[in-house]
């Protein structure tokens, strides 16, 4: 009986390596090159996180809930200060008086749910539309970004959607003496 020469059996071995490297890098290169979905940070709802170099109050689901014509609109947030101390955050819209909001050490504010959204008066903006806010607390810089602008189509929102301002009433003209 004889045997084969090892040479013979060397190229095969080395051929079927290298086709089963080639197989397996064909069905699984994306993975090494493209990168994970789920490594991809955004906000799973329609209004927009602010990162935590905006300072210790981190920023979740921000949205305005404006009227039809987007004169008046409703920010709509929640503030979240897991720091040990009481911090204050000023949010900022351009051409508006900026707003401060406290969030006791530890604790969270639900502007819109627990309680009332910050009413911006002569907003301006048609829903659908974003506008650059400003979100500023303890010693850093602050943060912009660009906030949603929706209406109430949406059930969820429908009770979020601003009032009309109250008229107010002229004062009563006094006939001179």
């Amino acid at each position: 009986m004889k045997s084969r020469p090892a040479a013979s059996i060397a190229p095969r071995l080395l051929a079927s390596i290298a086709l089963t490297a080639v197989a397996l890098l064909g069905t699984t290169g994306c993975t090494f090159i493209t990168e994970q979905a789920t490594e991809i940070p955004y906000s799973p709802s329609d209004g927009v996180n602010v990162n935590n170099d905006a300072g210790p109050v981190k920023v979740r689901n921000a949205m305005i809930v404006a009227t039809e014509d987007g004169a008046t609109g409703n920010l709509v947030a929640g503030l979240v200060n897991d720091t040990a101390d009481d911090e204050t955050i000023t949010i900022s819209l351009e051409g508006h008086d900026p707003f401060e909001v406290d969030v006791p050490a530890g604790e969270r504010v639900s502007l819109g749910a627990d309680e009332d959204p910050l009413r911006i008066d002569d907003l301006n903006v048609h829903p659908g539309a974003t506008v650059k806010v400003l979100f500023q607390s303890g010693d850093s810089t602050g943060r912009s970004a660009d906030v949603p602008v929706l209406d109430g189509t949406l059930p969820y929102y429908s009770d979020l959607v601003p009032e009309d301002a109250p008229v107010m009433p002229t004062p009563a003209e006094t006939p001179a003496s």
